[in-house]
């Protein structure tokens, strides 16, 4: 009898801990170690990946795992606070071309400013250098400061640049200033120059890049892939992180539309909206700030559970967020990860359909995610 009591009760405890599990468990495998304030990884066709660590190193990460030595030639870089060397994609035709687009803080005359760069990696696996090196757009105005740098590139279905930019904390009133680049996503083409049918072209008082404004600091960028439109994600102050659907000539509201507060005092900053003329946030915390990162829809077969979702990574919620998407709203939200105790700072679907997520601190690594 005790033993059929013990068995049966073995039985009752499994089925409760399957029953508390949660609905899509995760766990990871290391790919590489070793990394120093890592921020950014993109995927190269052959399997190679190049990461940037936030002190001014670019590297190449063979497609071992292997983890190679920093590449000479980039620009001088501000490396201070939160800013550095920054994010990192491949052209889309890489392959023919061998181009890669950077961005760091870039030191110059008033302090420093987000810039994005150009280069060509070249040479075999092993044996990389990066060749005809140039800056091809810098935020305007320089401003001394060493916070809120931004940023996300991502290419647009034409084959343009579209770049988050912060407001460099001091400068928040100037994301409301359509003439400035500071609290905007902007978009470019390989040159650094305005496209034609950008929405602030020809209109005065305002600069040709800019593609949006009323942003504070966005820290991840996605392309949705139905629909091409641009989704990012900005930290707020105290609470009020945000995700937002990015669009053509529309205002993000920052500083006058938000959910956060004033840091300490937690006294308002703006009103909360919604307001005529600005736009809404598709999701927001409060009052705990996440401080979002990367993000990536995921499209890959190898996770039937995530399919369609969006995932975000976060500094200070150390966790994975996957947003259940409907259309144009996020109707779910589900923690994955939490386990993990670091900083996800960069969440990217590789070419071989796996999710990788990048860690930063000391002692940073790039992560396979498992099913």
């Amino acid at each position: 009898m005790n033993r059929l009591r013990i068995a049966t009760t073995a039985a009752a405890l499994a089925v409760l801990a399957t029953l508390a599990a949660p609905a899509h468990a995760q766990r990871t495998e290391p790919v590489t170690r070793g990394l120093q304030d890592a921020w950014a990884v993109a995927f190269l066709p052959d399997g190679r990946r190049l990461v940037t660590e936030k002190g001014g190193s670019l590297r190449v990460i063979a497609a071992d795992g292997r983890l190679g030595a920093p590449l000479a030639g980039l620009p001088a870089i501000s490396a201070s606070g939160q800013c550095g060397l920054l994010d990192v994609v491949a052209d889309p035709g890489f392959a023919s071309n061998q181009r890669i687009f950077f961005t760091f803080a870039e030191p110059g005359e008033g302090g420093n400013s987000t810039a994005v760069g150009r280069a060509k990696l070249v040479g075999a696996a092993g044996s990389e250098r990066l060749e005809e090196v140039r800056t091809i757009f810098s935020q305007k105005p320089k401003m001394n400061s060493r916070h809120h740098c931004g940023s996300r590139i991502v290419f647009d279905r034409s084959g343009h640049l579209l770049v988050g930019l912060g407001d460099r904390f001091g400068g928040k009133d100037e994301a409301q200033n359509a003439a400035s680049h500071i609290g905007k996503v902007i978009r470019i083409d390989a040159e650094g120059k305005a496209p034609a049918d950008n929405p602030f072209i020809g209109r005065a008082g305002s600069a040709p890049e800019v593609w949006s404004l009323g942003h504070r600091n966005i820290q991840g960028a996605a392309l949705h892939p139905a629909t091409g439109e641009l989704w990012a994600s900005e930290h707020g102050p105290q609470g009020g992180d945000e995700v937002n659907l990015v669009r053509a000539g529309r205002n993000y509201g920052w500083p006058i539309v938000t959910y956060g507060r004033n840091y300490g005092l937690g006294t308002r900053i703006g009103e909360e909206g919604p307001r005529a003329g600005f736009e809404q946030p598709l999701r927001h915390w409060v009052p705990t700030s996440v401080a979002p990162s990367g993000l990536v829809f995921v499209t890959s077969d190898r996770y039937p559970a995530l399919k369609g979702s969006l995932l975000m990574g976060t500094l200070r919620g150390q966790a994975l967020v996957r947003l259940t998407i409907d259309g144009e709203r996020i109707t779910a939200e589900e923690r994955l990860l939490e386990g993990l105790g670091k900083r996800i700072r960069d969440v990217r679907q590789g070419p071989d359909g796996w999710i990788y997520l990048l860690t930063d601190g000391s002692g940073g690594e790039l992560l396979r995610l498992l099913p």
